[in-house]
């Protein structure tokens, strides 16, 4: 994990897994790679912010990007996040609505910037991978794992974050990893092209 230069900003990449970092994305930044799920996210974005507050060098801001499923965007597109929602989080038996956390002052959906001219799209972060009929009980446009966790993050440590996702899967059935894999090589290119678009715009 290292600070990468993006204009006249210091940013913090984040990702999840080795196999959404390819060639492309590889020559323009060194990410915080957390792991997969909301609980790894959180830990570890967490950990990383906290060392870099106590040495003195938190990064102006963050960009969490990778793949995610939808049935609305098209396979291969890229879009940029304008806010996330915790679809496994549901204290409705107290009487709160799913998606909000009891005793704590945040919104079901927190809102991410969005600095760049792309589609935006909400984002739902659980700890599940969404297929099939599962579908049904998604109302935001994406779905991933690990983009609340983050964000909750960055929030505590008051930095903004940039969301940036390329759909990866959605329409049928996911028939194992192999299926999610198959745009990853494409989407490693379109995701680049977006970080230079961020480049530009900081300049």
């Amino acid at each position: 994990m290292e600070l990468t230069p993006l204009g006249t900003k210091r940013a913090l990449f984040i990702m999840a897994a080795e196999p959404e970092y390819g060639p492309h994305l590889r020559a323009r930044f060194t990410p915080l790679i957390t792991g997969i799920g909301p609980v790894e996210a959180a830990l570890h974005t967490g950990i990383a912010l906290a060392r870099l507050e106590a040495a003195g060098t938190l990064p102006d801001l963050i960009v969490c990007l990778g793949s995610a499923g939808s049935r609305r965007c098209a396979l291969g597109s890229i879009h940029q996040i304008a806010s996330v929602s915790w679809r496994d989080m549901d204290a409705s038996p107290l009487g709160i609505e799913p998606g909000v956390v009891p005793y704590l002052d945040e919104p079901k959906d927190l809102p991410l910037e969005c600095p760049l001219d792309l589609p935006s799209v909400t984002l739902s972060s659980g700890g599940d991978v969404v297929s099939g009929d599962h579908w049904d009980r998604v109302s935001a446009d994406m779905v991933d794992m690990e983009t609340y966790a983050i964000a909750r993050a960055a929030r505590t440590f008051g930095i903004p974050l940039i969301g940036l996702r390329g759909v990866s899967d959605g329409p049928g059935e996911l028939a194992g990893a192999h299926d999610w894999h198959k745009l990853l090589g494409y989407l490693d290119g379109e995701l680049a092209k977006t970080v230079d678009l961020l480049a530009a715009h900081y300049a």
